[in-house]
Order: structure tokens, then C-alpha cells, then sequence
């Protein structure tokens, strides 16, 4: 059995209570675990002179010290009254683990109070073995499930579309959790159908603004006339029509995440108006005298090339750099072959439970046809066009002439191992040597050292794959 470590706080302990828990704890039917027992003095000062006085900074270093997978904390109903304090500061400790609170209340308002307040669980009299151990080892095996961002992603937001084991995909899916973490404005760039709105919904649930809003917004889609006033609404009498106050989509995003689709989209003024919010934090609705401030997380994306936007004068240039401080790329699904088999199959599979069709696959023909098709539209077209075979094929299997896919099919792969080799090797070479000159900013002696190679030879590389490293030093951003 796997080993663990628990750490049972007690916080006013009581006699009953706490004996009964550490009796089944430590049980010989349970050699597996590693029992660390600590008292906390309450705020009375009424407990045994080796108890720790609570602070956050002591109760930081318990949980450092001890390192647990899983922290029991009892507590009487008298002292249910400080669990706020006493779960806020485990909240925020580094070496973060679920908490169980064992309590003898059995008010249901204050039983879930303490799973609003971030407790995993909670447990009251009469304490069993049956009932608190299965919940022990629950609590162990999704915290330790929980350290692969895969699992993360798809438990915490349920984003069971986040599919791929491409190396171009799974490389902005491992970003996620540190970019979700800091405060940085991002632009995610990619084709339709990629994913973008996917992607930012991820960065912001998986942040310290999950438990507020996520707004998004399609700046194509709103009528220019009316896009400062969506955007940063207005107040009664602003204009003939304004009845009363209207308050703007950043109001509605204040605390969390305003995620602008199409960014590239909004005419020049609100572009302005967006440059000042990002800077200052403040913006001013239409008609009003005075500035208004909102917390919220900026997440720009676009489906066309932003930086030949940015070159032509449809997107501003500064507000372009002030986007951009993190940029991610979702590559289309034509870059990332190996990943639709995948996802194919969970479309199908979703499909079918949908509309109630049993055990369905695909014969060898489609999956090929799949495969060699060329994806415009990206995973979005994969799905509707996976739905729309599940919707209308008379067979468990869908064939390939169930498909009903466009002419634009890619040729069939090359005929020898020769060829597929050369093909691949050229691929890796054009990614490779993009990265390097996109991290050095163009300059070529930098990233032919960065890939210890001769300056000529690496020139002769990007000669022969004809990458304009330009483009890379016009990326520098101004500050």
C-alpha cells in the first residue's frame, strides 16, 4: 500500500473526539501512514503549555516541518467560531494539502460554511474507521492525481476537449498553470477553431480569479458604434436613448477575466480607451465625469496574423506591446496530425452518448481520410463534422464515405521511410531554427551559438528554408 503523512491539528482539542480519531489513525491496520500529531493553543490561551501559539507564520512552519499529504483538524463547536482564520491561513500555505475538519457540530449551516471557508471535507461523531479512512485515502489519491497538468486542467475547469500529445500542443498546455498564476496581460494568437477561448478559460480558472468572473467578448461581432459603450458602458442621459445607467462589460469582468476575441477588430478609439484601462487600471463611461477603476485580467486573442495587424495600422502598435507581454500560439490542427485520431474518437464517443448510438468506431478508411485532410476550420470543424457522421450514419462504424469531407485532401504520405524521414527532419529544422531566432530577437550570431552550429551554417539553414528574419526582429518590444 502506498505510504502517506498525516498531520492531526488540534485546535481546543477534546478528549473524546481527538483520542478516537488518533485510536483509528493509528491502528495497525494502518502501518501506512505517518501520524504527526500538534496542538494549537486557542485564542484564550486555555490549552497545554507544548501547544503552538496560532499564527499563520507558526502554522506555516508546522505544515513545512511536517510536510502532510492530508491535515485533520478537530475542533470543538465553541471553537468553530476562529475555523475562518484557521482555514485561510492553511490556504495559504505553500506546501498546500486538503484539509478535513473533524467537529462535533452537526449544524448543517456551519458543516458547509466550512467547505465554502476551503475545507476538502468534513467528518462529525461517531467517528468509524469505515467512514474516515476511505475519505483519507480519497483525499490522498486526487491530491497526488492532481501534480500532472492534464489532470488539473480537466478536474478543475472540466475541460475534457483539451486533448493532444503533440509535442507543438502539449507544450502551451504545460504553460498554463505558471501563466494562470501570474497577472500579465496574454495574447493568444491562432487560426478559428483552434481553441483561443478554450485556452483563456483555462488560464483563468486555473488563477487566484477563479471564483470570479470570465467575460468574453467577440469584438467582430459588436456594431462599431457601439462597441465604447459595451465595452465601458454608460451613464443615464449620456445620449438621447440612455434611460438609465448601463454598466460596461469591464465592469461585469471587475475581479475577474476580460478575454477580447478578435481583438484586432475594435475600432481605433476603443482601442485608445483599452490602452488607457491597461495602463491606469481606470476607465470612463460614456457621458460620465469621472474615472472608475476595475481589477481585471486582460486576455486578447485573434485569428489573423496580429502582427501584420500591428504593421498595418489595424491593430495600434502600442496597445499590440501591451498586449503581448505573454504570447502564446495554438498551432492549427493540420500541425499537430498525430492528434486527430484522438480527438476524433472522443467527439464520436461524445456524439453517441449524445444521441444515444452504441458502441461506435471508425473503420481504417476514415481514420486515414481524417488524417489526410487539411483542417481549415481546425478542431471545430473536426467536431461538427464528427457530429454531423454520428447524427446521420445507418452503422456502428463510420466508414470513410460516411464522412462526407471536402476535396481538400493532402496527398497520401510519402512511399518510403526515406522520404517520411525527410519530410520530418525538415519540419523539426523549420521549427527549430523559427524558435531560436524568435527568442534572440533575430540576430542570427545568438542563435546559431544558442544551437551550436557555425554562424555560416545556420545562415545556410535559414536560406534554405526561407525564413525571413525580419519578421523576428520587428518582435522586439518597446518599452
Amino acid at each position: 500500500m502506498t505510504h502517506a503523512s498525516v498531520l492531526l491539528l488540534e485546535f481546543s482539542p477534546l478528549a473524546e473526539l481527538g483520542c478516537k480519531l488518533r485510536e483509528i489513525l493509528e491502528s495497525r491496520a494502518n502501518k501506512s501512514l505517518q501520524i504527526h500529531r500538534e496542538t494549537i493553543v486557542d485564542f484564550n490561551g486555555n490549552v497545554s503549555k507544548d501547544g503552538h501559539k496560532f499564527s499563520p507564520q507558526n502554522l506555516a512552519k508546522l505544515v513545512k516541518r511536517h510536510d502532510p499529504d492530508v491535515i485533520f483538524l478537530t475542533m470543538s463547536q465553541e471553537s468553530l467560531v476562529h475555523a475562518p482564520a484557521l482555514l485561510q491561513a492553511l490556504g495559504k500555505t505553500p506546501e498546500t494539502c486538503p484539509v478535513i475538519v473533524v467537529t462535533e457540530s452537526d449544524e448543517p449551516n456551519d458543516l458547509f460554511a466550512l467547505l465554502e471557508l476551503g475545507a476538502a471535507d468534513f467528518i462529525t461523531p461517531p467517528l468509524q474507521a469505515p467512514n474516515i479512512l476511505p475519505r483519507l485515502w480519497r483525499q490522498i489519491e486526487q491530491t497526488r492525481q492532481s501534480q500532472t497538468v492534464e489532470h488539473r486542467l480537466k478536474e478543475k475547469i472540466g475541460l475534457r476537449q483539451l486533448i493532444g500529445e503533440s509535442l507543438s500542443f502539449r507544450s502551451v498546455v504545460e504553460r498554463l498553470p505558471a501563466v494562470a498564476r501570474c497577472d500579465a496581460t496574454i495574447l493568444i494568437s491562432g487560426e478559428t477553431g483552434t481553441g483561443k477561448e478554450m485556452c483563456a478559460h483555462a488560464i483563468h480558472h486555473l488563477g487566484p480569479r477563479a471564483g470570479h468572473p470570465f467575460v468574453p467578448v467577440n469584438c467582430g461581432a459588436i456594431p462599431t458604434e457601439l462597441v465604447e459603450n459595451e465595452m465601458f458602458g454608460h451613464e443615464r442621459g449620456a445620449f438621447t436613448d440612455a434611460a438609465q445607467t448601463r454598466h460596461g462589460l469591464i465592469c461585469e469582468a471587475d475581479g475577474g477575466t476580460l478575454f477580447l476575441d478578435e481583438i484586432d477588430s475594435l475600432p481605433t478609439p476603443a482601442q485608445v480607451k483599452l490602452l488607457r484601462f491597461l495602463q491606469e487600471k481606470e476607465y470612463r463611461p460614456l457621458g460620465s465625469t469621472k474615472a472608475r477603476k476595475a481589477d481585471v485580467r486582460v486576455i486578447a486573442a485573434g485569428n489573423s496574423d496580429l502582427e501584420e495587424a500591428r504593421r498595418t495600422g489595424r491593430l495600434r502598435q502600442d496597445l499590440y506591446y501591451r498586449l503581448n507581454v505573454i504570447p502564446l500560439r495554438l498551432p492549427p490542427l493540420r500541425e499537430r496530425r498525430e492528434d486527430i485520431p484522438l480527438l476524433a474518437r472522443h467527439f464520436l464517443l461524445k456524439y453517441a452518448d449524445a444521441f444515444g448510438r452504441s458502441s461506435p468506431s471508425f473503420s481504417p478508411d476514415a481514420l486515414e481520410s481524417l488524417s489526410r485532410y487539411d483542417w481549415p476550420g481546425n478542431v471545430r470543424e473536426l467536431e461538427h463534422l464528427i457530429e454531423r457522421a454520428v447524427a446521420l450514419a445507418e452503422w456502428p462504424i463510420i466508414r470513410g464515405s460516411d464522412l462526407d469531407l471536402p476535396t481538400r485532401i493532402l496527398p497520401p504520405p510519402p512511399s518510403t521511410f526515406r522520404e517520411a524521414k525527410a519530410q520530418c527532419v525538415s519540419q523539426f529544422e523549420r521549427g527549430y531554427i523559427q524558435q531560436l531566432l524568435q527568442i534572440h530577437h533575430g540576430n542570427i550570431a545568438k542563435a546559431a551559438q544558442a544551437a551550436k552550429k557555425n554562424r555560416r551554417a545556420f545562415w545556410e539553414l535559414i536560406r534554405k528554408h526561407r525564413i525571413d528574419t525580419q519578421s523576428f526582429k520587428e518582435n522586439i518590444p518597446l518599452h
